[in-house]
């Protein structure tokens, strides 16, 4: 697998915005790492940096239903 085309490159506050709006919406943290070109690692990390919960909300994402 290659390198994310973002790797290494310093987060904007429009990231972290993206971040944080894709983490509310209950996308699962590798999608939102191939959302932003990022690693799963680097996303996880600057979520945690900035306080973005990337736990799931109520709702099971993409409708999927425990039974």
């Amino acid at each position: 697998m290659g390198t994310p085309k973002n790797n290494n490159k310093p987060w904007t506050p429009q990231d972290v915005q993206k971040l944080d709006d894709l983490a509310k919406g209950n996308t699962p943290t590798r999608v939102i790492g191939l959302k932003m070109g990022r690693t799963e690692d680097a996303v996880r990390s600057k979520a945690s940096d900035e306080n973005i919960s990337l736990k799931p909300t109520n709702q099971s994402p993409y409708g999927t239903k425990k039974k």
